[in-house]
């Protein structure tokens, strides 16, 4: 069970408040991010929705230390983002957050095992050939890891991605829209894999999803609307995509 408990709240794996955030500039600049307070436990599963332009990704970007807050502050596996240098940022993410984009992001001169040791290679960690081999091994792929990405489907290359992001072993996974470009039937295969590595490892999940089905799975649904949270019920109708 999932600790969503006052302690939880109190020592949060990811603490947000009063981040406000505007992107572009002169009369093109926009307020993307509003007053946003967020307090996710560890351990916990949040599924973010809401319509298209309301600020999901924004958020994650801003979560992952990816975009810097205007104002408010933005504290991540005890880590208060505003503080740290670009290179120190970098370090953090390394270690700390996993990210799994919709569109996958592996490098295309590079195999499946090395887009996954590359990371664990910058982190440091010396065994990080053998780590991405048990990591591709549990997205079903030992088979494929000398394969370049354009040897592979769409779903092996999203398979690839998870296991890129869990190899680091993450306080915190990130997840975009990661079946955004697959089938459906291979998009319940990614979803099944992506739950298994964060229930495994008691990660902190943040998944953003326009599916009703796939935010129901998560512990608690927070719905942002014109860059504010509107609500955070534990079910909600996610919209469908505008």
């Amino acid at each position: 069970m999932h600790d969503t408990s006052a302690s939880g709240r109190l020592d949060p794996a990811i603490a947000l408040s009063g981040v406000n955030l505007s992107l572009g500039r002169g009369a093109a600049r926009v307020h993307i991010l509003k007053d946003i307070d967020l307090h996710i436990g560890r351990g916990e599963a949040i599924g973010l929705v809401g319509p298209s332009g309301s600020g999901k990704s924004t958020l994650l970007m801003v979560t992952a230390g990816l975009e810097r807050a205007d104002t408010g502050s933005v504290v991540v596996a005890g880590e208060a983002l505003g503080t740290l240098s670009e290179d120190a940022l970098a370090r953090f993410r390394g270690r700390n957050v996993g990210i799994v984009f919709q569109s996958f992001h592996l490098i295309p001169t590079m195999t499946a095992l090395e887009n996954i040791a590359v990371p664990l290679e910058l982190a440091g960690l010396g065994d990080a050939h053998e780590r991405a081999a048990r990591e591709l091994a549990a997205v079903g792929l030992s088979e494929r890891q000398h394969h370049y990405p354009a040897e592979l489907s769409g779903g092996e290359q999203q398979r690839v991605a998870l296991a890129r992001a869990l190899a680091p072993n993450p306080a915190i996974l990130i997840a975009d829209e990661p079946t955004g470009n697959l089938d459906e039937a291979t998009g319940a295969e990614i979803i099944d894999l992506l739950f298994a590595g964060h229930a495994q490892r008691g990660t902190t999940l943040v998944l953003v999803t326009y599916d009703a089905a796939l935010a129901s799975r998560c512990d608690r649904v927070v719905r942002l609307r014109s860059g504010r949270i509107e609500t955070a019920p534990k079910r909600v109708e996610v919209e469908a995509q505008s």
